[in-house]
């Protein structure tokens, strides 16, 4: 548990450090996609795998104490990989249990993954809407089906969650994605993860096709590395900050990463900082940046919000697609983003509907002098925003939403800036 996690606070005012500069290094936080994956694949080895540097995030702890708890109820909280993942997995695996979550992770749909796991033989019930949680899982008698057909541009999460339980199906699986395929780092990193446990999984992007055989997974050892959902904030505080000497040192992230996030080396060269790799992780310095950026963040759209801010602030043209997934995410974080830049002198702009949007600074309107920032329940927009107070004061509301995947992260940001609870 952190200091600021023990403290009552509504919110947390960051400021710069006049005359200082910015040289630190970061024990980044651990990756929770790859923990949440790797806890997985350890239930299906009847919890046999040695893994370290589990993720502190709530997520994960939310995880790791569902897998080892026996109550009929599995409680997710706001965790969506998590009620993915364990709907999968207690169905294959012939639990009964309820699923459920926060009212927001109820809106969240999860029908596809069910409508795949009926197919495979097993017994779910919707207990509300039909097509959301809360589902009540009772028992697993294999179907013998061993092809699916599966949207591929709604939730890799989806995909992921099915293959990771497909080893242990009587005649494997075969998934067949049809349409765009979207956030294929994170299927790419579930199947790097199977084959380390001893997967045997063969995949065709041409084609669309991932096949997995009926071979269980072996125990081994295996760390996780640093979060590049988290390094990136550090990168645009990086890009942000004025001083030309600005250094940051990112402790545990590799070069050759299975994470999607860590597209964020290439955008933040446009945006003025530079990767050096080294055998502890990454270092951080300024460059020129350019006067315009367009990415699509098909992969990696929890980059977006972290790099649509960063851009407002700095005054750079951004060009945004491949984010319509953003919208089920902890919030709408389109609409949220649509209501927060303006407060920090940008705005978020559909051009083409669903599809492009565009981030400008509005050098008509005045930024707050203290812009306070709503969070909506969603961590990455209190972290996406906080790096903004290398510039200038800036309050964050409800700051305790960190914990969903960076408890430690006002601590580390108190190590740059002034951070005061409100």
């Amino acid at each position: 548990m952190t200091i600021f996690a023990l403290l009552p606070m509504s919110s947390i005012t960051i400021l710069p450090v006049v005359g200082a500069v910015i040289k630190t290094t970061i024990p980044l936080a651990a990756s929770k996609s790859e923990s949440n994956r790797a806890l997985i694949i350890h239930a299906l080895t009847n919890f046999k795998c040695e893994l370290s540097n589990l993720a502190a995030a709530r997520d994960t702890q939310t995880m790791l104490r569902l897998l080892q708890a026996s109550e009929p109820t599995a409680d997710v909280l706001d965790a969506g990989t998590t009620m993915r993942f364990l709907t999968a997995y207690f169905a294959v695996s012939n639990q009964s249990k309820i699923m459920t979550g926060t009212p927001r992770m109820c809106e969240r749909p999860i029908g596809i993954l069910v409508d795949a796991l009926r197919a495979l033989g097993a017994q779910i019930d919707y207990i509300g809407q039909e097509g959301y949680p809360p589902l009540q899982l009772k028992g697993f008698e294999p179907s013998g089906q061993a092809h699916l057909s599966i949207k591929g541009n709604v939730s890799s999460q989806y995909i992921s969650a099915l293959l990771m339980v497909a080893p242990l199906l009587p005649n494997g699986l075969t998934l067949q994605l049809t349409g765009e395929i979207g956030s294929r780092p994170y299927i790419e990193m579930t199947i790097q993860q199977m084959i380390y446990f001893g997967a045997n999984v063969q995949t065709d992007w041409i084609a669309k096709t991932i096949s997995v055989a009926p071979k269980p997974y072996q125990p081994k050892p295996y760390a996780v590395e640093s979060d590049w959902s988290g390094a990136s904030y550090w990168y645009s505080l990086v890009a942000l900050a004025l001083d030309e000497n600005t250094q940051v040192e990112l402790l545990g992230l590799k070069q050759n990463s299975l994470q999607g996030d860590s597209a964020i080396v290439q955008i933040m060269t446009t945006l003025g900082v530079q990767s050096v790799f080294n055998e502890r992780g990454v270092v951080l310095t300024k460059i020129p940046a350019q006067a315009a950026l367009t990415w699509d963040f098909t992969d990696c759209p929890d980059l977006a919000q972290t790099v649509a801010v960063c851009c407002a602030a700095k005054g750079i043209d951004l060009t945004l697609t491949g984010i319509e997934s953003l919208k089920i995410k902890e919030t709408d974080r389109v609409a949220a983003l649509q209501a927060e830049l303006p407060k920090i002198g940008g705005n978020l702009t559909e051009v083409i509907e669903n599809q492009e949007y565009m981030v400008k600074r509005n050098e008509q309107e005045t930024p707050l002098h203290v812009p306070i920032i709503e969070t909506y329940d969603d961590h990455r927009m209190a972290m996406a925003f906080a790096p903004v107070g290398v510039l200038q004061a800036i309050e964050i509301k409800e700051p305790h939403v960190v914990a969903k995947s960076y408890p430690s992260f006002w601590e580390d940001m108190a190590r740059v800036c002034t951070v005061n609870v409100g």
